[in-house]
């Protein structure tokens, strides 16, 4: 009965998180132009399960492995998931705003506001741990307004396995729960520090965590290793400034007045009782300034609770007839501008149509690594490619005597490639690949000599002053994929001069 009450009451949030799903769902059955190369790497890890990965903990990439058991691995089923949980945090930050004592109207912007969020739905358009964990900070925010409201302090309880599964997910939980503690220093909830409370939620949070903690120590800390190279090398261009203006384009210029109201009121006297949702926005805020490279998508998560903090107070400012339209007003003008710019995020236009639309608004394709970019966003030219280079490679591997292939590895020096190698070349029978790029390093050369490889990708010299004989197979072109990884040389090479296991050190590249 309690469930159908639940239904009842809110069956506009439901209807709002419900569209959502359908979009995505609707999208993805259109081929959204091919899989993502950090899904093909996902999938790749998911064959590998362990209690911790090169550039991730493990919970998104079991929660694949489930998925690809239970559905298989087509394009639709594996972005099922990532679309279940997007419109799960949709109807989470309707929710947030019911805690906070906003009415129909506020629970339904708040909703509007994160189902139109740009970057949120682009995360939510493919498999990885970042819709995961969108999710769980909403999850978090919702289980703090219930504390908050009196919930039962066993609540923290809950908090702590949701924290836990979302560090176990994605390292960014810490600055949640770094923002949580300074949150509950320098509000009036600092009188849950002098209950046990708080303290067995963070135990249990850190037990969680302790796993893939004790993975990385056994592995030589390769997840540091990794967080340090991308911040000084792959992002190295990225500053305080950029960082900050992401954070006023990627939410929906049209919700910045209604996330900003919401910041606003979580530090006036009305917006007291849950300040504490706002020391947690400005903790990770502080960090990710602090820490000079960052991404501004990273504080992406924080934002379900400001959008419920706005939505109150739009609604609490608008009670009076004269104001009353603003209620129609800016929820619809949020919905426009998702609409307008929905083709830059979302598959929806055939790729040429694509183009011609985003020349036509102005919008000139950019990205946080600063590589060279052709006609298409880097988001969109890596679905494009990877099963023409998966064919060259098999024809490679297929030209070779038998005797040849039961000594032959593949090997790449990228994981997107080498994944790709392991996706699409299984029709083809292709042994697994190997490489030098975060996990496929970590998962070794597979006790192969170097007698003979195929290489993907890489330039001509190198190759010839590694080996005694290298012929170039085949060239893979791609107009739509990104310009580094169009016109790949396929290498067939005998006769590595230095044997592959003295070799393989030096080869690490965790980026």
């Amino acid at each position: 009965m309690r469930s159908l009450s639940f239904f009842r009451e809110h069956k506009l949030l439901l209807s709002i998180a419900f569209a959502k799903f359908l979009l995505h769902v609707a999208i993805n059955l259109g081929g959204a132009y091919g899989y993502f190369r950090d899904e093909l790497y996902y999938i790749a890890c998911s064959n590998h399960l362990a209690w911790g990965y090169v550039d991730q903990p493990p919970v998104s990439i079991f929660l694949l492995a489930i998925s690809r058991v239970l559905f298989g691995d087509s394009l639709v089923m594996l972005r099922i998931l990532p679309a279940v949980a997007g419109s799960i945090t949709v109807l989470f930050v309707g929710l947030i705003a019911e805690k906070m004592g906003g009415r129909k109207f506020a629970q339904a912007t708040a909703a509007i506001a994160a189902l139109a969020s740009f970057v949120w739905l682009g995360m939510d358009s493919y498999y990885s741990m970042n819709a995961i964990d969108i999710l769980i900070w909403s999850i978090s925010f919702y289980l703090i307004c219930v504390i908050i409201n009196g919930g039962r302090p066993r609540n923290f309880i809950l908090l702590g396995i949701v924290l836990g599964i979302g560090l176990m997910n994605k390292i960014d939980v810490l600055w949640l729960g770094l923002g949580i503690a300074a949150g509950l220093v320098l509000t009036e909830q600092r009188r849950w520090l002098r209950t046990r409370w708080p303290w067995v939620c963070g135990a249990i949070a850190l037990a969680m965590f302790l796993p893939f903690v004790v993975w990385n120590i056994a592995n030589g800390n390769p997840h540091l290793e990794f967080m340090r190279n991308a911040t000084s090398q792959k992002y190295s261009t990225l500053n305080a400034l950029s960082f900050a203006k992401d954070q006023l384009l990627e939410q929906n210029p049209a919700a910045l007045p209604l996330w900003l109201a919401g910041l606003v009121s979580l530090f006036t006297p009305r917006g007291a009782k849950y300040r504490l949702l706002g020391i947690i926005y400005v903790t990770g805020f502080v960090v990710l300034i602090a820490n000079g490279h960052s991404k501004g998508e990273y504080l992406s998560p924080a934002y379900g609770a400001l959008f419920a903090a706005g939505a109150v107070t739009v609604e609490q400012w608008t009670e009076r007839n004269a104001l009353r339209w603003i209620r129609f007003a800016l929820p619809g003008v949020i919905g426009v501008f998702a609409i307008v710019f929905l083709p830059l995020i979302l598959a929806v236009l055939p790729v040429e149509s694509y183009i011609r639309y985003a020349e036509a608004i102005g919008f000139a394709p950019d990205n946080p690594e600063h590589k060279k970019l052709d006609k298409l966003p880097q988001f969109y030219a890596d679905r494009f490619g990877w099963q023409e280079k998966a064919e060259m490679v098999a024809r490679a591997y297929m030209s070779l005597p038998g005797s040849d292939r039961t000594r032959c590895a593949i090997y790449s020096d990228n994981y997107g490639r080498c994944a790709a190698i392991d996706f699409f070349g299984k029709k083809y029978h292709l042994p697994p690949a190997i490489g030098s790029h975060n996990n496929y390093w970590l998962w070794g050369y597979d006790g192969y000599d170097g007698s003979v490889v195929i290489i993907l990708g890489g330039k001509l010299q190198d190759q010839q002053s590694a080996f005694d004989s290298v012929a170039v197979f085949g060239v893979v072109s791609s107009p739509y994929c990104m310009p580094y990884e169009n016109d790949l040389a396929v290498y067939v090479c005998r006769g590595l001069r230095k044997p592959l296991r003295d070799l393989w050190p030096a080869l690490k590249h965790y980026e």
